[in-house]
C-alpha cells in the first residue's frame, strides 16, 4: 500500500506539473498564470519529497522479488540485479523492440526497467534543481545561480527544464503501455487494489511451480511441471 499511494502521488503531481507548465511556456490563459506558477512549484516539492520517500522507503519496506509470488523482499533488491533476470537484457530489447513475441520469465522488473527506475529519481532532482534555479525566491542562492551560469543564463535553464519536461512524458507514456500491453491486471492492482490469481513463481527455482487459484489467499495448489 506505501507504494501505492506514492505512485498515485506521482502520477497526480506529474500531471499537474506538465499541465501548469505548458500553460507557463505558452501563456495562451492570462487570467490563469499565478494559479499556474503556484501549483507548479507546489507540486514540484510535492513530486520531489515524494521521490526522497519512496526511495527510503525502498530500504525498508518489502514486496515480492518477482510476479506469481507471495515471498517478499525488501524492495531495493528488485530495482538492483537479480538471479532472475541475469543474461536477460538482450531478450528484454528485443522484446521492446517487437523483435520477440514474449518477454523472458523472471524477475518482477526487467532490464530496461530496472535502468529506468534507477533513473527516474536522478531525473527528477535534476528537474527539481533546475526548477529552482528559475524560481525567483531561489534563483540568486549562491548554488542556483551558479548552475544558471554554467548553462549559459536564466533563458538555457529555461529551454533546459522545458525540454526535459518531455522525457517524462515519454517515460510515463511507454509506462502505462508496456504495464498493460499484456493485461490490464497491473493496472487493476496498482489503482484498484484488485488483486487477481494466475500462475505461482518460485524464485529459487526459476520456474513456475503452481496456481494461485484465490487471490487474497496464501494457498497455493500444486501442479505437476
Amino acid at each position: 500500500m506505501p507504494f501505492v499511494v506514492t505512485h498515485w502521488i506521482n502520477l497526480v503531481a506529474m500531471v499537474i506539473l506538465i499541465v501548469t507548465g505548458f500553460c507557463i511556456h505558452f501563456p495562451f490563459w492570462p487570467g490563469f498564470m499565478g494559479i499556474a506558477r503556484g501549483a507548479h512549484v507546489f507540486f514540484g516539492f510535492i513530486l520531489f519529497i515524494n521521490c526522497l520517500i519512496r526511495v527510503i522507503m525502498a530500504f525498508f519496506v518489502k514486496s515480492a522479488p518477482t510476479g506469481g509470488t507471495r515471498e517478499k523482499v525488501t524492495d531495493i533488491k528488485t530495482w538492483l540485479p537479480q538471479k532472475d533476470n541475469r543474461h536477460q537484457a538482450g531478450a528484454w530489447i528485443k522484446y521492446y523492440l517487437f523483435l520477440k513475441k514474449d518477454h523472458p520469465l523472471g524477475a518482477k522488473l526487467g532490464v530496461p526497467q530496472k535502468i529506468s527506475y534507477i533513473l527516474i529519481p536522478f531525473l527528477i532532482v535534476v528537474m527539481f534543481w533546475t526548477g529552482l534555479c528559475l524560481w525567483v525566491p531561489t534563483m540568486t542562492l549562491a548554488p542556483f545561480e551558479a548552475t544558471t551560469n554554467l548553462v549559459g543564463g536564466l533563458m538555457s535553464m529555461r529551454i533546459i527544464h522545458y525540454f526535459m519536461m518531455y522525457i517524462f512524458i515519454i517515460f510515463m507514456l511507454i509506462h502505462m503501455y508496456l504495464a498493460n500491453v499484456e493485461g490490464i491486471s497491473p493496472t487493476l492492482l496498482m489503482f484498484f487494489h484488485k488483486e487477481h490469481g494466475g500462475l505461482v513463481y518460485d524464485p529459487v527455482s526459476h520456474d513456475i511451480v503452481g496456481k494461485d487459484p484465490k487471490p487474497h489467499v496464501d494457498r497455493v495448489e500444486k501442479i505437476d511441471n
